[in-house]
Order: structure tokens, then C-alpha cells, then sequence
């Protein structure tokens, strides 16, 4: 990794002044980001990083005073052109010419794994991880709700992958509960084998709006009930019916995430776990965390004094599992199965307790692994419309944002030259979706614009794929660059400075993406790489200038396109060529 190489030679310099290991120091050491002011130092080193057990008192004005001084006792040499002190931090820029040979050799040699061959993440272990998301209701149509999972479990995902994780992805279907028996109910007075089979989800959502309506009057209730209680005894029609259901759901569901990019190592769900949850409260029971209320219900007390104050409900009156019992089971069976490092769950934060829950009742069972369960959660999407009005699924969505998009390269000049502009406008149209997902805070709620997401200039998607399509074009035109034949002196100027200074900073935003699982990081990054490329395409042109400069200058703009390119992949969007 290019940056780690300066930093290296910068922390060799540091440990020999510092008397300190260069290993203590590398992490101190980070890449600028890049500033209007143009002539900003590439690396700095924070110097109350350094400092351990430094008392407050005057703190600053002592952290500038040993900043001043530490740079007054470092030295310029082959790597390190200027040395300076900032407030608080030593400053360091990095010659020039080798600044440009060194990101643009490191771009090419690395390829897609630039950024994570670095020394950020040579002490971080290499993990199993098992990650559940997306986790849709059978047959019940794909609701917008679940896009926000969908989306950011495949970040999480493709982003462990790239670092050299191994991944399960697991989808864990809603496909157990009393809505069975209403829709079984439902689907004997209302339901139609052939518009189950031509439209599934569809049809089923219908048959379960008409039940619904039904279902005040207690003959309805008493038919569902008993339908539900056939399906937990393994009634061979009942179960027949609720097979085919899944069955279709799932078809369904396959044909979405293909549309969205994203897949599954492994389709689960509540049903799995009917048996096992027994298993799980005869456990409970033999430990003696069940205890029953006067109701007949199982609790577990999850109170620190043991006085009741804060409990979880985990079996039903009747003796039957709940929705907790069930996810207890799961995840011991899938620590049984897949020996797992950690375990993500990712869901909106109205499940926050829920998981507490689950996973403080794992400890008390004396799974010490549930330290090392996490979850991931979300806010809320606000204000999600089509033209015809509220949202409820996913797909209208889908079919809304390539509908916008094609009506907006349609209106521009240069669309007739794409090839597919129908499967162009559907990329396009994701990555207006997960941009303006992504950019902020995943645990924040925000209100939805189409106008906004769907913007070509500014923070958004359609913009990154703009960028790359036209740094495509750029090298479709001139041809590919070669690294062995480019001049590095013609790459000097300030728009080709920043462009390099900021390729610089990609393993630092990876690192700190994967640390805190926030997407938002690489979003800035990617919008501000495609904002300096796009000032560099006006100020450095590539035709009309001579041989050297126009190769330099391809070669800095493929690097650009590499890493613009690395980045989105990781988002879950696809890159595009033309537009």
C-alpha cells in the first residue's frame, strides 16, 4: 500500500528521535485529507497520540510547543521533503515525484485489493463471520422496510470479504407464526392456485388483506387457530400448503436480490427452529432461568438484583416457543454448525432491546460467545413515495428509480450511444438509492427525496457513476495507459497533487469503515474522489497535450477510475461504462 510505505520510513525516522518500537507509532501516523488550500502535508503524526498520561492542564498549548519541537529534531530526506509543526501535530510532505511513482505503482500492482493490502490491517485477525440480513415475512410482498437491511448487510458483507473474512450470509425468513393459519384460512376462501403461481407474493399479500378483514369475526379466528395448531402438529395438507407458500416467496425473493446485486449463502428461517426451541426451553429450565407467572407464561429474569424489574417472555402460556426462543435456538445451532468468530444481525433499531435481550440471555446460559455477537442497526426511511402514491414494496421502488432515470438520460444527448439503456438506468437508479442511503449515520431516520437522489451533479449516487463512466470513456478513447512509460514530473500540478493525495487516504477510510461497520466513510471518500477528478478532467487534459503529459495524465485518471471503481463495489453498486 503506497501510504504505507511513507508511513513507514516516517515512523523509522520518529522511532529513532523518540526512542518508541515504529510499530506504536504507524497508527499515529495519517494521511490528510485534502483541503481548498491547496498546499497541505500529506501525513501527520498527532503528537497527543504519543503521549501517554498526559494531564490536560495547559495541554494544548504544551502539545503545540513539543509539536514545534519534535519537527525542529526530524530531517528531510529521499522520502520526506518538508517537515513542519501544526497545532498539536508534526506535518510531513512527501517528495513529490515519488509521492505520484509510489500511489500509481501501488493502484496498479494491488488492483481491487488496493487499499487492503495494507499495514492497518496486518494485526487484525482473519475471522469467520456468519451475517444476518434482509429477513423478509413469507408471503407477504418484499416491503421497503426491508431494503434498509438488504442493503447495508451487503455492505457489511462485501466489505469483510474484501479484508479476507469468511462470510455466511444468512436470510432468516419470517415463515412460522398464528399469520400462517389466518393465510391459510384466507387462502381456502380466497386464494387462486393460478394467481399464486403466475404472481405469488402478490396474490397472497391480497388474500391476506381480505382475511384480515375477517378476522374480527371469532369462527375466522378459531379456523386460523386450529389451521396454525395443524402446521405445528406436521398435518402432511396443511404443511403441503405452507411448503408451496415458502416455496414461491422464496423464487420471488431470489428474483429481487438479483435485481439489487445482492445473495445468500443460506436461506433459514423460524420454522427451523420449532423443535430446537423446545430443546432450548428444557436448557432453560435445567439451569433454572424458566420461571413461570401466574399467567402460565416462561420468563426469564434478566434483572441485575434478580427482583424481577427487567424480564424477557420466552414461552407462551400454552407452552409453545415465541420469536426469541426461536432466535436463542438459531444461534446456538449455527455456532454448532459454522464455528462462528462473530455474528452480525442487522435490523432496524426498534429491535435494539430484543436483541439485548437475546444475547444477555445466551451469557446467563453460559454461552461465552455472545460477546461476540452484534447487532447492526438502522433507522427508519421516511416519505418513500412512487407517482401513484404510498410505498409498501420494494419492487415499485426498483421499478420507480429506473423509470426517473431513463426519463433522465433519455432528455440528455449522449444516451443514444448506450448500449442497454434500460439495464444502465437500473444500475444507475440503485446507486442513486444506496448513496443517498449511506451518506449518513445508519442508526439516523431520513426523509427520502427523489429530486435529491436522482441529481446528476452534487453528493449522489447518479454522480459516482457519471464519474466513472466518463473516466471510462476517457481511457476508451486514448487507450490504457502504461505505468512503465509514464513521467511523473508531468503529473506536478496542483489537480493531479490532490488526486494523489487523496488515493493516498483509501486504507485509512477502509480501516475505519470496518471498525465501526458505518458505510458513510467510503461514501464521503468516493464523492470527494469524484469531485477532484472531475476539477482534474477540465484543468489537465489528456488530448492536444504532449506524449508524456497526456500518458501521466491517463494513467492518474485510471488509478482514480480503479479505486472509484473498489469503492462502490463494496457500497453494492455496480459500476457503469456508459451513460
Amino acid at each position: 500500500m503506497a501510504a504505507g510505505s511513507f508511513r513507514r520510513s516516517i515512523a523509522s525516522q520518529l522511532s529513532k528521535v523518540l526512542d518508541l518500537p515504529p510499530e506504536n507509532l504507524i497508527k499515529s501516523i495519517s494521511a490528510v485529507p485534502v483541503s481548498k488550500k491547496r498546499h497541505v502535508a500529506d501525513f501527520q503524526l498527532s503528537i497527543a497520540s504519543i503521549i501517554e498520561n498526559s494531564s490536560s492542564d495547559g495541554l494544548a498549548q504544551d502539545l503545540h510547543l513539543q509539536a514545534q519541537q519534535l519537527a525542529e529534531r526530524l530531517k528531510c530526506d529521499s522520502v520526506v521533503s518538508e517537515i513542519s509543526a501544526g497545532p498539536g501535530t508534526v506535518n510531513f510532505t512527501i517528495n513529490r515525484e515519488l509521492l505520484a511513482k509510489t500511489v500509481l505503482q501501488q493502484v496498479w500492482k494491488n488492483g481491487s485489493e488496493y487499499g487492503v493490502k495494507s499495514e492497518l490491517f496486518s494485526t487484525v485477525p482473519r475471522q469467520k463471520a456468519v451475517i444476518e440480513f434482509s429477513s423478509p415475512n413469507i408471503a407477504k410482498k418484499f416491503h421497503i422496510g426491508h431494503l434498509r437491511s438488504t442493503i447495508v448487510g451487503n455492505f457489511i458483507a462485501n466489505l469483510k470479504v474484501a479484508l479476507g473474512h469468511e462470510v455466511v450470509r444468512i436470510n432468516y425468513l419470517g415463515d412460522w407464526g398464528m399469520q400462517f393459519g389466518l393465510l391459510g384460512v384466507g387462502f381456502q376462501s380466497f386464494g387462486s392456485k393460478e394467481k399464486l403461481k403466475s404472481s405469488p407474493l402478490q396474490h397472497l399479500f391480497e388474500v391476506y388483506v381480505q382475511i384480515n378483514k375477517a378476522a374480527e369475526d371469532e369462527n375466522t379466528k378459531k379456523l386460523a387457530k386450529d389451521f396454525f395448531r395443524k402446521l405445528e402438529e406436521h398435518d402432511e395438507q396443511t404443511l403441503s400448503i405452507w411448503k408451496l407458500f415458502r416455496d414461491l416467496s422464496i423464487e420471488e425473493y431470489i428474483r429481487i436480490y438479483k435485481r439489487l446485486g445482492v445473495h445468500f449463502d443460506e436461506y433459514s428461517g423460524e420454522s427451523f427452529y420449532q423443535e430446537k426451541a423446545r430443546e432450548v426451553l428444557k436448557m432453560l429450565e435445567d439451569k433454572g432461568l424458566l420461571q413461570k407467572t401466574i399467567k402460565g407464561t416462561g420468563i426469564v429474569d434478566l434483572s441485575e438484583k434478580k427482583d424481577l424489574s427487567t424480564v424477557s417472555t420466552v414461552m407462551r402460556s400454552d407452552g409453545t416457543s415465541l420469536y426469541i426462543t426461536r432466535d436463542l435456538a438459531a444461534a446456538i445451532d449455527r455456532m454448532n454448525k459454522h464455528s462462528w468468530d462473530t455474528m452480525i444481525y442487522v435490523t432496524d433499531k426498534s429491535q435494539s432491546n430484543h436483541f439485548q435481550h437475546l444475547f444477555q440471555i445466551l451469557k446467563l446460559m453460559g454461552y461465552d460467545w455472545a460477546e461476540r455477537c452484534q447487532h447492526v442497526s438502522f433507522g427508519l426511511v421516511q416519505g418513500m413515495k412512487t407517482r401513484r402514491g404510498e410505498v409498501i414494496f420494494l419492487e415499485d421502488v426498483l421499478n420507480e428509480v429506473r423509470s426517473r432515470m431513463l426519463e433522465n438520460m433519455t432528455s440528455t444527448k449522449t444516451t443514444k450511444e448506450v448500449q442497454d439503456p434500460v439495464e444502465t438506468a437500473e444500475k444507475v437508479g440503485l446507486a442513486a438509492l444506496i448513496i443517498q442511503d449511506f451518506r449518513g449515520l445508519l442508526s439516523s431516520d431520513y426523509q427520502f427525496s427523489w429530486d435529491r437522489a436522482l441529481q446528476s451533479r452534487g453528493d449522489t449516487g447518479v454522480f459516482l457513476q457519471y464519474t466513472h463512466a466518463r473516466l471510462h470513456s476517457l481511457e476508451q478513447m486514448h487507450g490504457n495507459a502504461e505505468l512503465t512509460d509514464v513521467n511523473v514530473a508531468c503529473l506536478q500540478e496542483p489537480d493531479a497533487i490532490s488526486v494523489l493525495q487523496h488515493l493516498l487516504r483509501y486504507d485509512e477510510v477502509l480501516y475505519r469503515s470496518s471498525q465501526d461497520l458505518q458505510p458513510k466513510h467510503i461514501v464521503s471518500y468516493l464523492l470527494t474522489l469524484s469531485h477532484l477528478a472531475a476539477v482534474a478532467h477540465k484543468t489537465l487534459p489528456v488530448k492536444g497535450s504532449t506524449p508524456d503529459v497526456a500518458q501521466a495524465r491517463l494513467c492518474l485518471f485510471q488509478a482514480a477510475r480503479l479505486v472509484l471503481a473498489n469503492g462502490m463495489k463494496l457500497l453494492g453498486i455496480t459500476p457503469v461504462t456508459q451513460m
